[in-house]
């Protein structure tokens, strides 16, 4: 069968799913799937026959996570989802991220308040891990304007880097029984301590499965009395951070992605930090090709003004072609294709509700 591209859009509206030819000319759009319920979360699970898993979290009926075995043509719920125990006295507000674990049916899942789930069985069942759940800072974090979620996890092997705002970057390197923050060089322009133990608003968190000791951050920048904090590299697994963001319009945004080829290829969307919109009303995907070191502005097809919407911490992503395509999703319901790696845009759909995260696979 020839291979397809496969797009998991969560919505706050439910879960989408389009689905192209590799030339991506194309794509043909299903859903929505848990109709009128926010999805924050999706994963494409490539490790065998592909599922597709989709948070679907209703403030009145509680968190779900979906499930689709036949690439998005319908969904399930799983038996259960993660929850907290009942003397643990938190209760779940939201599932920011699905990630695949080692095994075929292991998954990852973090969620708010910023707490880590681990399912052995494709979502079935849950329970916690309490080397972060229970951390003794836990219950020392606060919010961001988004929530006190725990939205990035990256593994590699038995070393696990987690994104939590507000919390920041924590680490483990015994496959999760405990976990330290490592924040050196992180900035915080909120608070009178510029640069913390932990606390920090990391927004997300990226890296190149080729080289996992360079990790690329975006952090919430956009202060003039901390200029430079917001988008930052570490090249020893994280210990460390140091800002990468000049040449930028702005060091505040949310998404940050690898080239999938290129570790040292990253792409941000700068956004002012004021509105948290594209500067000047004119957006525009930007790409350094030598680990931040510059900036280019790619933004050929794009609208040139009176464009204001946002682009949310997880609503960028790239796929693993030959030639790579870039996607982003947007607050105001667009889903736009960058071909050739950014070079040339164009929109797929343009009224879609607002997009909370956008996640392609090629399977």
């Amino acid at each position: 069968m020839p291979q397809r591209v496969v797009l998991a859009i969560g919505t706050k509206k439910g879960v989408f799913v389009a689905e192209g030819a590799k030339t991506r000319r194309n794509f043909t759009l299903r859903g929505p799937f848990g109709s009128g319920v926010a999805v924050y979360s999706t994963l494409i699970d490539t490790r065998s026959t592909p599922r597709i898993y989709a948070s679907s979290c209703n403030a009145w009926f509680g968190m779900k996570v979906l499930r689709s075995t036949d690439l998005g043509k319908k969904f399930k719920e799983t038996k259960a989802a993660p929850a907290f125990p009942k003397e643990d006295g938190r209760a779940l507000a939201q599932i920011w991220a699905l990630e695949a674990g080692d095994d075929r049916k292991d998954l990852w899942c973090g969620v708010e308040p910023a707490s880590l789930f681990k399912s052995p069985d494709g979502g079935e069942s849950w329970e916690l891990v309490p080397g972060i759940s229970n951390h003794e800072h836990a219950r020392k974090w606060h919010p961001g304007n988004g929530g006190l979620c725990m939205h990035t996890i990256l593994r590699d092997g038995r070393r696990i880097h987690l994104g939590i705002s507000t919390g920041g970057h924590y680490l483990s390197e015994d496959g999760g029984a405990t976990f330290k923050p490592s924040n050196t060089g992180v900035g915080v322009g909120f608070q009178p301590e510029k640069y913390p133990e932990y606390g920090q608003c990391v927004h997300k968190i990226a890296r190149h499965a080729g080289a996992p000791g360079r990790l690329y951050m975006q952090n919430h920048g956009g202060f003039p009395d901390a200029p430079g904090v917001g988008v930052l590299r570490s090249d020893d697994y994280g210990a460390t951070w140091r800002q990468i963001s000049k040449g930028l319009p702005s060091d505040f945004g949310f998404p940050i992605v690898v080239h999938p080829h290129d570790a040292d290829t990253v792409y941000v969307m700068p956004l002012e930090a004021a509105t948290r919109t594209c500067p000047g009303g004119a957006p525009a995907v930007w790409r350094s090709e030598n680990g931040g070191g510059s900036w280019r502005r790619l933004a050929q097809g794009l609208p040139k003004a009176e464009s204001y919407f946002t682009v949310l911490r997880d609503a960028l992503d790239i796929d693993e072609l030959a030639s790579p395509a870039l996607y982003f999703g947007t607050t105001t319901g667009q889903l736009w294709i960058g071909h050739e790696g950014g070079e040339e845009w164009r929109c797929l759909f343009d009224s879609l509700p607002p997009i909370h995260c956008v996640k392609v696979a090629v399977v």
